[in-house]
């Protein structure tokens, strides 16, 4: 192999976009030691790739590539059939542990079958604030919690900006459990699969806030299909099915820009500090009245 020259150091900053480029489309492994231009083939091999391609196959060929293909193919989008089973699995969960046991075990999104790892959940469980993403990112998918890159860093500042932090306040997850190939967004049937498992994440978790950080998780969440833009600083309550069946109390949940798209757009920081400060209220609010209401119950019982 020959030796190989460091790069100038006028030529890094291209070589990183060049980089980053192909880590966002999903091309995240290298399979050789050197890239090929198959473009400029020379005549013969390209000559000989138009022959091969010309020649019919034989029976015996086709048999072979017949043979040759999987006998189960994965399944590239949701059925009814798989969010009822994911339904059933997320009801029997009765804890937090036994819920996160039950995704890592669960076939049924594809998006499994491209991913590292199942990225569930971080933070604090007893916290009072559950924030929900988007899905994980190539860091996440690599370390296997939500929001631990460039993201994380900033939700991090975020938080500590009106006093909370993930040990003791915050417990974070996303709408899907795996890293879309190429960080797109997931799909209505990735996200229909996979919400059961959130929904029934809440109800174990039973957080006083809900913070949807970003569009597809405000969306996805409350069901609407208002942008991002409308739907921040407003208050919604938030129920799932099995809570509006058993009359529980609705959770206060609002919807916040992503961290990443501030990263992009360091204007909607202010928008932002302002939402952070109506949470900061709401917690302070409920905090305050919290040890009146336990009271209040305890007398009833």
């Amino acid at each position: 192999m020959p030796d190989r020259q460091p790069p100038d150091e006028g030529t890094l900053p291209a070589l990183h976009a060049a980089l980053t480029l192909q880590i966002d489309a999903g091309a995240d492994e290298a399979i050789g030691e050197q890239s090929v231009n198959r473009l400029t083939l020379s005549a013969p091999t390209a000559e000989k790739f138009r022959q091969d391609r010309s020649t019919p196959e034989s029976g015996t060929d086709l048999d072979a590539r017949r043979e040759s293909r999987p006998r189960n193919p994965i399944r590239l989008e949701s059925t009814d059939a798989t969010v009822s089973t994911a339904q059933e699995i997320a009801r029997a969960a009765q804890s937090l542990e036994a819920l996160e046991a039950a995704v890592r075990a669960f076939n049924g999104c594809p998006l499994k079958n491209t991913a590292m790892n199942t990225v569930f959940s971080d933070g604090a469980p007893e916290g009072p604030v559950m924030l929900i993403g988007e899905a994980p990112g190539a860091e996440e998918d690599k370390e296997g919690k939500p929001f631990v890159g460039a993201s994380g860093q900033l939700l991090d500042k975020m938080l500590a900006a009106i006093g909370l932090n993930r040990r003791e306040h915050a417990y974070i997850t996303n709408i899907v459990f795996w890293r879309p190939p190429g960080n797109r967004e997931p799909s209505a049937s990735e996200t229909a699969v996979c919400r059961p498992f959130l929904e029934r994440h809440i109800e174990l978790k039973k957080p006083s806030i809900l913070v949807f950080l970003g569009g597809p998780s405000a969306k996805t969440m409350l069901n609407r299909t208002e942008g991002i833009t409308r739907l921040r600083g407003r208050w919604f309550d938030f129920c799932t099915p099995t809570m509006a069946e058993m009359e529980a109390a609705p959770i206060p949940a609002m919807p916040l820009f992503h961290p990443a798209y501030l990263l992009r757009s360091s204007l909607k920081k202010r928008d932002a500090w302002r939402d952070l400060l109506a949470i900061k209220d709401k917690l302070d609010a409920h905090e305050t009245h919290a040890p009146i209401a336990r009271e209040v119950a305890r007398m009833e019982a």
